[in-house]
């Protein structure tokens, strides 16, 4: 069978696995397999892996990735590493928003590891703090999940998916404040809590959105392409509802969308 998944962890599992500074990753123990691409192939009992949303296998990996606790953040820093502080350390918020469980430990070695087949670990970090490692990531598994069926979709729609660029992931609330182009950032953005991207599909690796609706243009409509796949999946995963934005492109960036997971249906931006 074909290994193209390696998001879910593997509850009650015995295997061990062993990550490559490359990211290539190897199950030891009681499963026989590696994944060091998009398309190895892969023999291993039943049992040894979990079937995602998608119908695919995934492996375990976010369970052994180093964690560390939220209490590990003293005076808005983990270690050297700046993140700030959440809502919910200044005032009462509702479930959606409650500060974060903890945080992926993501060092120069392990950032290329791959999370799943088209995502690394690198994708959703945020963008400042250059040379500052260990950083510190919160990325919740459902919006991997989701952004992989989104390919999933676009790919069944006969648009190729080579590379999904994400062009913002998670965002430490200092970063989201002040970094970059924050205009028009909410104080309680999703990027916040490790289950929104930024994205557009970018095969061409020119670093702009690709004409995906083939009209010989690049622009918003593009990432309504990306819209409408989403709201396909979400059809048939309601259990990863979340919002969409559609932007179009300005001096800093090309168009794109905003995926989130939220646990409720949002929309907004240039949707019709």
């Amino acid at each position: 069978m074909k290994m193209k998944f390696l998001v879910r962890v593997l509850l009650g599992s015995t295997a061990a696995i062993a990550i490559s500074n490359t990211g290539e990753l190897s199950i030891i123990a009681d499963a026989q397999f590696a994944f060091a691409g998009h398309s190895e192939d892969a023999s291993m009992p039943s049992d040894s892996l979990k079937s995602g949303r998608s119908g695919k296998l995934r492996g375990p990996l976010f369970t052994f990735l180093t964690q560390k606790p939220f209490t590990a953040k003293v005076n808005g820093r983990i270690g050297q590493y700046l993140v700030g502080f959440w809502p919910g350390e200044k005032r009462a918020t509702t479930m959606a928003y409650q500060n974060p469980r903890g945080f992926i430990e993501v060092t120069q070695d392990n950032q290329h590891t791959l999370i799943s087949e088209h995502f690394r670990l690198r994708d959703f970090l945020t963008h400042d703090q250059a040379s500052t490692w260990p950083k510190y990531l919160v990325l919740r598994e459902e919006l991997v999940d989701k952004l992989e069926l989104v390919i999933l979709q676009l790919e069944s729609q006969g648009i190729a998916v080579r590379h999904m660029a994400v062009m913002s992931g998670f965002r430490t609330p200092q970063y989201n404040a002040r970094g970059g182009e924050s205009s028009g950032r909410s104080d309680v953005s999703r990027h916040m809590f490790g289950d929104a991207a930024d994205v557009f599909v970018d095969n061409n690796g020119d670093g702009r959105m690709d004409d995906l609706n083939r009209d010989g243009r690049v622009d918003h409509r593009d990432a309504r392409v990306i819209l409408d796949a989403v709201e396909r999946v979400e059809r048939k995963h309601p259990e990863l509802a979340g919002g969409v934005g559609v932007y179009r492109a300005n001096a800093a960036h090309g168009p794109f969308a905003h995926v989130d997971v939220r646990g409720w249906r949002a929309r907004w931006g240039l949707i019709g």
